[in-house]
């Protein structure tokens, strides 16, 4: 089968959906990859590192062109065109996007949204979003560290003893883990809130306090287990309730760093207006859910902001500040996938019937087989 890399166009796109290591094992499969001309220079990735596992390289009408093609975001209006009926396309297609889920089904694409992959053991070696979260919350805590006025650890010198940095985190998946882990080596210490309280035990596992909300109903206990590893809306009372806790919890903290995201939904307001207000001067917010609206309404996308004396961080897909390792973790992302859809024939197979498959496939033979937002 012929594998595309075509380079990725969207603005601030650092990523490459193949590396020279699952190139190589792609090739040693008998498949022939070609691979867009500087596809993979923003990851560090020289053409040459791809011609000397076996990829050739080409132009980006060639790559687009192959009868599979991995991408880590979906293709532009320009790209799609290049694409041929029939082809399959896998990478991070955005399954709440309608609008461009119907525009690939009308181009003859199949296409499969990584994304949407559920959250089960089978699935773990290819769950790109936490692959990516993992990365996001490093990189948030070091933008933070960068952008805040002082040491994150407690130092004693002769000139006296510099305090801690205190850092709350909100929101604690993937994302938020990988944020407390980061901001513990650097010596700070840590508060962290989530709805669901299964998490507690692995807060307090790396060494951070879990602020805990109370619950007053059982709907809202059951409601705060989420679904297939994801929060759930909760209800407005035990919002009111997180909201005065962290309100408090915030004027505190030196560094806030806010991860909550719902799927296909906007992100909830953890941070709002008079709670920066009530922050100290100097103090950081990094808001990791601002491409989905934003954690606190102050952010602004694609800036770094102050108000009321309080940085706002509000860069989008912080993955792509860390572009090498990102590339290589959603590159073996991808390749685990297509275990699921190429045999050992090297032929493409697609059984609807496998829960993995029938989770991320978007789009075949013209039609949208799965509908969400």
């Amino acid at each position: 089968m012929r594998i595309g890399i075509p380079a990725e166009t969207r603005l601030g796109e650092t990523r490459v959906a193949a590396t020279p290591e699952t190139v190589k094992k792609l090739v040693s499969a008998k498949h022939e990859v070609i691979v867009q001309s500087g596809a993979g220079v923003a990851s560090s990735i020289t053409d040459e590192a791809y011609a000397a596992v076996g990829a050739r390289i080409v132009s980006a009408a060639e790559a687009l062109g192959a009868e599979l093609v991995l991408k880590v975001r979906a293709p532009n209006p320009e790209e799609l065109p290049q694409m041929q009926r029939g082809a399959v396309l896998v990478g991070m297609l955005n399954p709440f996007d309608a609008e461009n889920i119907a525009t690939m089904a009308s181009a003859g694409i199949t296409a499969f949204a990584l994304e949407a992959a559920p959250r089960i053991t089978r699935a773990q070696s290819l769950d790109v979003l936490s692959s990516q979260a993992n990365i996001a919350g490093y990189k948030a805590v070091l933008l933070a560290a960068n952008t805040y006025g002082r040491f994150m650890p407690m130092l004693m010198t002769a000139a006296g003893t510099v305090k801690a940095a205190r850092v709350l985190i909100m929101g604690v998946g993937v994302a938020g883990l990988q944020a407390i882990a980061t901001a513990k080596r650097l010596g700070a210490v840590i508060e962290a809130s989530d709805v669901r309280p299964p998490v507690k035990e692995q807060v307090e596992s790396l060494g951070a306090k879990f602020i805990d909300v109370p619950y007053e109903t059982d709907e809202e206990r059951e409601i705060a287990q989420g679904t297939g590893g994801y929060a759930r809306p909760m209800p407005a009372a035990w919002m009111a309730r997180q909201a005065a806790l962290v309100h408090e919890r915030a004027k505190q903290a030196d560094i806030v760093i806010t991860t909550a995201l719902i799927p296909g939904r906007k992100a909830p307001v953890l941070i709002n207006e008079e709670t920066v207000k009530a922050m100290k001067p100097g103090s950081v917010i990094v808001d990791m859910a601002v491409e989905q609206g934003g954690n606190c309404p102050l952010s602004e996308l694609g800036k770094t902001v102050t108000k009321y004396g309080v940085h706002l961080i509000g860069l989008p897909n912080l993955a792509t500040l860390v572009p090498a390792d990102a590339s290589a973790l959603y590159a073996r992302n991808v390749l685990d996938f297509l275990k699921l859809v190429i045999d050992k024939e090297a032929q493409l197979v697609i059984d609807r019937n496998d829960e993995i498959i029938a989770a991320t496939l978007m789009c075949q033979g013209g039609e949208i087989v799965r509908k969400n937002g």
